[in-house]
């Protein structure tokens, strides 16, 4: 990376010397793409984690530093996301985010990889997955774990601010949003007693900043309508699945959180591990960190077994 990019946050600065620029491929072209990868851990196994919106793989830093050295861990900053490249148009797909993720796992010559994914990045595991029960998925799934996210777009309580960027208004509703109206609407979807600092907003703004990015939000908020169209797909992978999947869930998310879990069991979609945070937000691995790393080792530990 670049090494006159600083930021003012030093954790940002520390997650950002970790990782280095790849090209990706997807498609829709080639892209400088975000990376993490723990590649001096190669022998243990993989874990894959995939970010959500509108943030990035700075997310996951306090479960990766729990998890770093009993695994292998690798992430990228998706498309328009964190410091990967932020094209400035409308056509942003999850099936082009699942192509970047499979062009990173053939870079990486990874072979077989446990999954953990959240928001956003639960419908790129999703479509992910559908292409492993397709025949033409990338590597081996060995497990899939998944926070909060709107898995199905009939439980998906999106907040007011991101149906308005969806609109045709969004272009200038984004334009009037700052980190006032970020730390808001962000900090309205944490559990009570799990409010994230201001240092902590202001590091993640940060990241959502970086190359234009904040001007962005209302072509990223197409994803909502991938998942309608998609809905029938992506819900009979989580129906047919061969992979072992869990859900670890922040019960009080507005978003995807009780309501989720209860509609996941009503669809009869593959469950193999449950664990429910009741004072806990849509943000499980920023909010309960050493909570969801142990639920991660649980789950994987548990499938393990005879």
């Amino acid at each position: 990376m670049p090494a006159t990019t600083r930021f003012k946050s030093e954790n940002l600065n520390r997650w950002y010397d970790k990782g280095h620029t790849r090209k990706l491929s997807c498609r829709l072209g080639n892209y400088d793409i975000f990376c993490v990868d723990t590649a001096s851990f190669e022998q243990q196994e993989t874990i894959l984690f995939i970010h959500g919106f509108p943030t990035s793989s700075y997310d996951f830093k306090e479960v990766w530093q729990t998890l770093e050295g009993t695994f292998r861990l690798v992430a990228l900053d998706m498309l328009g996301f964190g410091f990967s490249d932020k094209p400035n148009r409308r056509n942003y797909t999850i099936h082009q985010q699942a192509d970047l993720f499979e062009s990173l796992i053939e870079d990486l010559k990874v072979t077989s990889f446990h999954v953990v994914a959240h928001d956003y990045g639960v419908s790129v595991a999703q479509e992910l997955l559908a292409r492993q029960i397709d025949g033409n998925g990338v590597g081996k799934w060995l497990s899939c774990a998944l926070l909060n996210g709107g898995l199905f777009p009939e439980t998906h309580r999106a907040l007011l601010i991101q149906k308005l960027m969806l609109s045709p208004l969004g272009k200038w509703i984004n334009k009037l949003a700052g980190i006032k109206q970020f730390s808001t609407s962000f900090s309205s979807v944490f559990g009570q007693r799990t409010q994230p600092s201001k240092q902590e907003l202001e590091e993640f703004w940060e990241a959502i900043s970086y190359n234009n990015g904040r001007h962005l939000f209302h072509n990223l908020i197409i994803y909502i309508l991938d998942r309608r169209e998609h809905r029938d797909r992506w819900l009979h992978a989580l129906q047919t699945s061969p992979t072992p999947m869990a859900l670890i869930n922040g019960s009080v998310d507005p978003v995807s959180g009780a309501h989720l879990v209860q509609r996941y069991s009503e669809l009869n979609c593959r469950l193999d591990f449950l664990l429910e945070l009741p004072e806990i937000g849509h943000y499980p691995q920023v909010e309960a960190a050493n909570e969801v790393s142990a639920a991660i080792l649980a789950f994987i530990a548990k499938i393990k077994k005879p």
